[in-house]
């Protein structure tokens, strides 16, 4: 089977493009490594760089799509407060470049599009789990962004007939992370801090706490849903590990000095309410 990955130099991406290839499936990957790595890039996929919000680019992305099965779209530039820094360049990446690929992969006709969406699309709740369901309130302009990526792929699922399914990452850690500069998340940075003999910034008084989901586990969702008969109509998914904690507990594992520095603005508590994705896609954590 033919699998697109955009977005398969970065860390998701490319530990989903290792998932495919030893399954023995013809993997392509679309990248401008503007936060991708070159050492990500499995030897065994085939490589185009292309910035997907250059629509300019369209019909060579139609073009590469052609005869694939599914695309699997996680490219995007992450983060919530480097997108409120800089919110057209954000918008421009995220918005439009979602919206080319999803109009090259119906060109295509491509059977479906996986689409990496985003818990920061719900805000602060003061009610959790957070389920599917409840409203939306993002507090970023990425937070905004990932959701409309949602809206367009429902959309495009109903008048353009390309089968969707959207999946709303929680805290995503593990192999590849980022482990410094501005898309890096708070293991990483922790991380770095520490083998730099510094101490672990925190925001705030640190008892906010996150829902903390593995990378393998995300992999394994992605695949199912691009698999999954119960999908394809723009659904939108929670893929979370269904308990959180607290960044001051992240710090205490990893052991060491820790700075109290300014807060910033960011939801208290995140926690996934994941019964849906068992429901429809039979997955569940696994770490």
């Amino acid at each position: 089977m033919k699998y697109i990955v955009v977005g398969g130099a970065g860390f998701i991406g490319s530990n989903l493009v290792n998932r495919l290839v030893e399954k023995g499936h013809e993997v392509v990957v679309i990248d401008n490594f503007s936060t991708g790595k070159e050492e990500n890039i499995n030897p065994k996929s085939t490589l185009y760089r292309i910035d997907i919000s250059d629509t300019s680019k369209s019909e060579e992305l139609t073009s590469i799509m052609n005869k694939a099965d599914s695309v699997f779209l996680l490219a995007a530039k992450a983060r919530v407060q480097p997108s409120i820094e800089n919110p057209m360049d954000y918008e421009q990446n995220n918005t439009i470049g979602t919206l080319n690929i999803l109009k090259c992969a119906t060109d295509a006709n491509v059977r479906r599009l996986v689409y990496s969406a985003s818990s920061s699309a719900y805000g602060d709740s003061d009610i959790l789990p957070l389920k599917e369901s409840f409203p939306i309130n993002p507090l970023s302009p990425y937070g905004a962004q990932k959701y409309y990526g949602e809206v367009l792929s429902k959309m495009f699922a109903h008048v353009y007939d390309i089968e969707t399914v959207s999946l709303r990452y929680f805290n995503v850690y593990g192999e590849r992370q980022n482990i410094a500069g501005a898309y890096a998340l708070v293991m990483g940075i922790f991380a770095h801090q520490r083998l730099n003999g510094e101490p672990m910034t925190i925001r705030g008084n640190g008892e906010q706490k996150r829902d903390f989901t593995y990378v393998g586990d995300v992999v394994n969702a992605n695949i199912l849903a691009s698999q999954s008969k119960n999908v394809g109509r723009g659904e939108v998914i929670n893929i979370g590990n269904g308990d959180n904690r607290s960044i001051n507990q992240i710090a205490d594992m990893i052991g060491g000095e820790k700075k109290y520095v300014d807060p910033v603005v960011e939801p208290m508590e995140t926690l996934a309410d994941n019964s849906l994705a068992k429901e429809l896609l039979g997955w569940e954590p696994m770490v």
